[in-house]
């Protein structure tokens, strides 16, 4: 197949979705992936979370894409099988000053069309988690958890079987325009690609349209297209978010928030399907630290363990009887952002044709949490995208 409708370039939750939209539209699609297994990069350190949608400006893509998102996923994790649980989620006022921030929340909740949102007074949450110490709380009980890995084996599972191909070990390095179709090149096997073969293969794809999903890459994939404007390409700013895990069995049957921060949503108590609890992310900006066109594959996840001391004083403004020493360095995850350290949330960039003036090419930047929520969404987007496209 060198010569097909569709590369997908990113194997991670967003292209293996938008896969799967494309490839059940009716069109050839070669989903390409640098590294040698599919959901290496940023969607394997998430925190799993299937958001409701109360952090997002209403109106904004992030707001509307997570809301259908959210439903989207919950329906084909029903149908597939795929683990998940529906645990809802408490976010918190722990001062008197806080309440004013979590009222507007709740406010923007109703306004993005969350379901279920209600306003808890100190004795109801407590009610519900004794262990947890605030003044108010907002319920949603529609937000969730899901095994990620499982939600990409059967996304990619969904395209394979209706004939998308799967190319891993494989990295772009370039496309031009030739005429009505794309020639891109691309770089197979060498250990550079994560393959244990002793030399590179280069070869030819050709498409009539180019997608975009490469996450902390995005920006120097889209400069590698000859005639993409260097203009319709944001800046990236990285943020690198710690876990830690709790030793012991968590004293929480929900997922607790406390007040977003400048870059995220609060060092925030998270849950796996086995109960077991974590926190994280915080917020490291690597902007000035880490070189703009260093590669997503050559970035540093090692976690800090002294930051322990830090993460416990923010987790004992919720949770004041954490033990001490319980926390223990879990991984790390680094989010490809549009906005830097003091700047208002950037919205998704998912750029078509419209919006750039390339043909055949859809650019996603940005695309940080809710992305996992979003995923679904997200694709609908682009395969619509596409289906314009092919019939113009």
């Amino acid at each position: 197949m060198d010569r097909v409708d569709c590369v997908v370039i990113g194997a991670g939750v967003i292209g293996l979705a938008c896969a799967r939209a494309i490839v059940q539209a009716g069109l050839d699609v070669v989903i390409v992936e640098r590294e040698a297994a599919f959901g290496t990069g940023v969607s394997a350190r998430s925190s799993e979370v299937i958001h409701a949608g109360l952090h997002h400006a209403p109106g904004s893509r992030k707001a509307q894409w997570c809301v259908r998102g959210a439903r989207l996923l919950y329906d084909y994790c029903e149908e597939r099988g795929i683990a998940h649980r529906r645990c809802g989620k408490l976010l918190v006022a722990t001062r008197d000053a806080d309440i004013g921030a979590l009222e507007a929340l709740r406010v923007q909740g109703l306004a993005n069309g969350v379901d279920g949102l209600a306003w808890l007074t100190r004795a109801q949450a407590q009610a519900i988690e004794p262990e947890l110490d605030c003044v108010a709380a907002l319920s949603s009980p529609s937000s969730g958890i899901v095994d990620s890995h499982g939600l990409m084996t059967a996304l990619l599972g969904d395209a394979e079987r209706c004939g998308a191909l799967l190319a891993v070990a494989s990295e772009i390095l370039g496309a031009v325009r030739e005429g009505e179709l794309w020639r891109i090149r691309v770089r197979a096997g060498g250990t550079d690609c994560g393959s244990s073969a002793s030399a590179p293969a280069d070869f030819e794809l050709h498409s009539r349209w180019v997608i975009n999903a490469t996450g902390l890459d995005s920006q120097a994939v889209a400069a590698s297209i000859e005639g993409f404007p260097a203009s319709a390409i944001p800046p990236r700013h990285l943020a690198r978010g710690h876990y830690f895990s709790l030793a012991g069995r968590s004293p929480f049957s929900r997922l607790i928030y406390p007040m977003p921060v400048d870059g995220g949503l609060g060092v925030h108590l998270t849950l796996d399907l086995g109960g077991q609890a974590r926190f994280g992310p915080d917020v490291e900006w690597l902007d000035g630290v880490t070189p703009a066109a260093t590669s997503g594959r050559d970035l540093d996840y090692k976690v800090d363990a002294t930051r322990a001391d830090a993460f416990t004083a923010q987790v004992r403004r919720y949770w004041p009887r954490l033990p001490d020493g319980a926390l223990a360095p879990g991984y790390s995850g680094i989010r490809p952002k549009l906005s830097g350290p003091g700047k208002p949330a950037a919205d998704f960039r998912v750029d078509g044709p419209a919006d750039h003036g390339c043909p055949g090419v859809v650019q996603l930047f940005g695309i940080e949490s809710p992305g996992l929520t979003s995923s679904m969404a997200i694709a609908e987007f682009v395969a619509a995208t596409v289906a314009r496209g092919s019939i113009a």
